[in-house]
Parts: structure tokens; C-alpha cells; sequence
């Protein structure tokens, strides 16, 4: 079995009386991009952090490839990480933040010295070092801004001379927190892509903290999913977006979110106002489960029929490419949004009407939350009357 080249086991952490990890488990292969994504106050940035070594485990270890590093500084691992803040020295040039780390590596303190400069050893490192700033900034098209500081450049910008200063380091992991969200919404989209191939061209694996589901659907290889200090699932993006192993990873991953709706097993079906949407073999009458649907999978009728349940339009957007339909059930006024594209919302009439989904397409869930893994098929429309 391959080592994987970053790996958290078993990760605890506590603030005082405040819990915020819980026994974390992540591994990442040399070159994958993972992708930590929850809401605000979930820990990722508390477990990236301790990846860095900046915060200490109160359980667990880190571990890069077979190098156990817990107990190792952070300026000893060998990581590179971005920060939200980028970080930079206001009173140095881009070209000067981009060098401060290698120079702090390659040179001693002595050697630091202005006029150390002028030794014929120090002048050849110096010389190289600044051959791979100019190689990085090339790379981040930053060229033209090696010689401004910080106050002289947009966010964007920064950004980049951030990015640089990982970047050239030729580090065994990237450690990246929410670099994107002091950008604006067009300026983030660029950057997404600026940073994956950033990534593919270093080859080394990259941890990615955000709260923005789209950058994590967009750009990682696996999306870890996280909680209330847990992983609750790690996968692929479309694993995790079509298959997502608890309710919470389904309500989070995807915009609009999943219609969720509250049912009753019965007859070996999920009833929803005595209406059955989808099977339930082997779950006991009057049990309460809850019933995912996409957006996208929501089915808008003009009439009633087998498994389709009478809603109000309440409101309609319009996206452009798309348009979201927002929703009312008659029976328990339950709130739900369609996708629709703009051809089937001209054809969609005002006011009242009937929703269904393919059974094939609802996710099945206990009261708890976790999946039910049951054999779905498509009922017979004697079966959903």
C-alpha cells in the first residue's frame, strides 16, 4: 500500500471546555488536492492549522509520508501555507516576500547581513534564488509586479505573491485557507483555476480550507466534509453530491440546497401526506424518515397523478441560464425550490400545482440522519395511489 504523502490520525482538539476536533482521520496522496469545506466555527481551519504546526493536537498525529511530525516546528515540515490575510510584508517588495522564505532557508544569519552579499558563495545563492522568483512570477504572470509592495497592488494581485511565496519554496504540501474570500465573486472564479494548476505543476499534495462549496466542488480532487469537529465524508465531488452518506453532507453540498421532506414508512414505502414516493423495504410501519431531493430532480406538473403532490409557486428566479422555482407544499407546507430551465418555466403555469421525483433520485434518510442504503426501484403506479 502507497504512503500517503499527508496524513491526520486520530486528531483531538480542545479550546478550554470547548471541543472543536474529534477524533480526525484524513490521508492525501502526493499530488491530490483535498478540499476541507463546512461552515464557520467546523474546525477546519483548526485542523489545518495543526497540519502546519502552528496549533498542537491534544490527540493524534500528523504524519508527512513516513515522517511522523507532530511533535516537529512548523518552520521544520517542509509546508507551505497560504492565508487568508495573505500575509505579506507591507515594507517589502513582491520580489523580496517571494525571497524572504528561501532566503531564511539557504542563508545563515550571518550570511543575511547586507554587506555578506558581496562574498562570492553568498552572491551565486543569492543569484539562484532570484532566478526561481523570477521562474515562479513568470508561472503566476506576476512579473510586472516585482517591484511593487504590497499597497500598490489589488487583492488579486497579493494573492498571487502569496501563492509565489509557496510556490517557490518547492514544499512537500501546500496548506491553503480560504486564499480566495477577500477576492471578489469574478476575481475568485479566475483565481480557482489559477491555483489548481498551480498544484498540478508543483505535483505535491494540497490541503484546501473553505466554506464555499462551489470552490470545493470546482476544485479538489476529494471534498472532506466537516461538522462539528468531524469528517462526515470524504469522496470524490460527484461521490458527494449524488451520494452523500448523512443528511448534513447532503444539506450543505449543492446550490441551491436539497429539498428535504419528512415521511412515514408504510407498506414498505416513504409517505409523505399519505402520498408514497419511494420504497422502504424492511422498514417497519409509522417509522420516520426524511426524503432528499436535488432540485434539479424535481419533476412540475399542471395535474395530479400517482406520487405527485399538490405545492404553490410562491416565487420564481430567474438566473439566467436557469431559473429556481421556489415552492409551498399543500399538506404540510414544507419548503422546496425546482431548477428549471427557462423554456420550462414559460411553459410552467401561476399558482397552484403538483411535484414528483424519480424514486431513483430521492435519498433516503433516518431520523438521525445517516443513509439508508436500500434497493430503490421506480413503483408501479398501482403502488404510489
Amino acid at each position: 500500500m502507497t504512503t500517503p504523502a499527508l496524513e491526520l490520525r486520530g486528531i483531538g482538539k480542545s479550546f478550554g471546555k470547548t471541543r472543536v476536533l474529534e477524533g480526525v482521520e484524513l490521508a492525501a496522496a502526493q499530488g491530490e488536492f483535498v478540499a476541507l469545506v463546512g461552515p464557520s466555527g467546523c474546525g477546519k481551519s483548526t485542523l489545518l492549522r495543526i497540519a502546519a504546526g502552528l496549533e498542537t493536537p491534544d490527540e493524534g498525529s500528523v504524519h508527512l509520508a513516513d515522517t511522523d511530525v507532530t511533535a516537529m516546528r512548523a518552520a521544520d515540515r517542509d509546508v507551505a501555507m497560504v492565508f487568508q490575510s495573505y500575509a505579506l510584508y507591507p515594507h517589502l517588495t513582491a520580489r523580496q516576500n517571494m525571497a524572504l522564505p528561501l532566503f531564511m532557508r539557504r542563508l545563515s544569519t550571518a550570511e543575511r547581513l547586507p554587506l555578506a552579499g558581496l562574498l562570492p558563495g553568498v552572491r551565486a545563492r543569492m543569484a539562484a534564488i532570484g532566478a526561481e522568483v523570477a521562474t515562479a512570477a513568470e508561472v503566476l504572470r506576476i512579473t510586472p509586479l516585482l517591484d511593487r509592495k504590497p499597497a500598490q497592488m489589488s487583492g488579486g494581485q497579493r494573492q498571487r505573491v502569496a501563492l509565489g511565496r509557496a510556490l517557490v519554496r518547492h514544499p512537500r504540501a501546500f496548506l491553503m485557507d480560504e486564499p480566495l474570500s477577500n477576492l471578489d465573486a469574478a476575481l475568485r472564479v479566475h483565481m480557482r483555476g489559477e491555483i489548481v494548476e498551480l498544484h498540478r505543476r508543483a505535483g505535491v499534495v494540497t490541503l484546501y480550507v473553505t466554506h464555499d462549496q462551489e470552490e470545493a466542488l470546482g476544485m479538489a480532487d476529494r471534498i472532506a466534509v466537516m461538522l462539528g469537529g468531524r469528517i462526515l465524508q470524504c469522496d470524490a465531488p460527484g461521490v458527494v453530491y449524488r451520494d452523500p452518506a448523512h443528511i448534513d453532507v447532503a444539506s450543505f453540498i449543492g446550490s441551491p440546497r436539497i429539498n428535504i421532506l419528512e415521511a412515514i414508512a408504510g407498506g414498505g414505502l416513504a409517505r409523505v401526506g399519505g402520498i408514497a414516493l419511494a420504497e422502504l423495504p424492511g422498514v417497519a410501519d409509522g417509522v420516520a424518515v426524511r426524503l432528499g431531493i436535488r432540485p434539479e430532480d424535481l419533476r412540475l406538473h399542471d395535474h395530479a397523478g400517482a406520487g405527485r403532490l399538490a405545492a404553490q409557486v410562491v416565487r420564481r428566479e430567474y438566473l439566467g441560464a436557469e431559473v429556481h422555482a421556489h415552492l409551498r407544499l399543500a399538506v404540510d407546507g414544507t419548503a422546496l425550490v425546482a431548477r428549471l430551465s427557462p423554456a420550462a418555466n414559460e411553459a410552467l403555469g401561476a399558482g397552484a400545482l403538483f411535484v414528483s421525483a424519480d424514486p431513483a433520485h430521492i435519498l433516503t434518510f433516518n431520523a438521525e440522519g445517516h443513509r439508508l442504503r436500500l434497493p430503490v426501484h421506480r413503483p408501479e403506479p398501482a403502488l404510489v395511489r
